[in-house]
């Protein structure tokens, strides 16, 4: 699974309406009167820090975690990366988004799909790790 980095947002954004009820997976009626606030989706994902990268997934390697190939991935590279955590790295020039598993001093790359082995880092590899993955948004209209 590789990505393509969509680089840091731009200035501006829009408040959007936040409703107070929780929308089940049938037909409620969104009324006025249930509106709680206004929230602004960039403040919300935290994409205004200027360590905070969007990038679009390719590939099928992370379906189990709930990544899929052509979702928007919000990416921060302030955060340091431990053992658990999806990363966005590159690995010998190529780029990746894989699970970070640590084991006794040891780097795997874990995929969450079963079709793709674990990557470990060997003696010689150039392995860096670009960000952590903080949320992901996917279009359903594909």
């Amino acid at each position: 699974m590789s990505f393509t980095s969509l680089g840091p947002i731009a200035e501006g954004g829009v408040r959007l309406p936040l409703c107070s009820f929780k929308v089940p997976a049938g037909f409620p009626s969104p009324a006025a009167d249930h509106i709680e606030k206004q929230i602004s989706l960039d403040e919300l994902l935290s994409i205004r820090a200027p360590s905070v990268y969007l990038v679009k997934i390719d590939g099928d390697s992370m379906q189990g975690a709930g990544i899929f190939a052509g979702d928007l991935a919000v990416v921060d590279r302030a955060i340091e990366p431990v053992h658990g955590h999806v990363v966005v790295g590159i690995l010998n020039n190529d780029p990746l988004c894989k699970r970070l598993v640590i084991r006794d001093r040891s780097i795997v790359l874990r995929s969450e799909n079963s079709k793709f082995p674990d990557r470990y880092i060997l003696e010689g590899d150039e392995f860096s790790v670009w960000g952590v993955i903080t949320y992901t948004v996917r279009s359903h209209l594909r």
